[in-house]
């Protein structure tokens, strides 16, 4: 791939942060959902959880649009090393 004689100007992404996603992985014994919340792009979310009641009230002030479930079987965009979450951490153990 050749470079270009002049340095590539940064353009920043356009991102309509009026758009709001929320992806359910799961749900506790407790009563708590955990989920996947994104603003503008869906695949960049942060891991919350929260009540059922309070997850239910956090949908509708954030006019939310709901993700389907992450499919299992489906390949993995990019390097496996970034596919994973902290729900994921918290069954492996470390040694020290």
């Amino acid at each position: 791939m050749e470079r270009p004689d002049q340095p590539l100007e940064m353009v920043p992404a356009e991102v309509d942060t009026r758009q709001r996603w929320v992806r359910v992985t799961g749900e506790r014994g407790d009563g708590f959902i955990e989920f996947e919340f994104s603003v503008g792009e869906p695949e960049l979310c942060v891991e919350m959880i929260l009540t059922y009641e309070a997850f239910a009230e956090f949908c509708a002030a954030n006019r939310v649009q709901m993700l389907p479930p992450h499919d299992p079987d489906a390949p993995e965009d990019g390097p496996s090393d970034w596919n994973w979450t902290l729900a994921n951490a918290t069954q492996t153990r470390f040694k020290a």
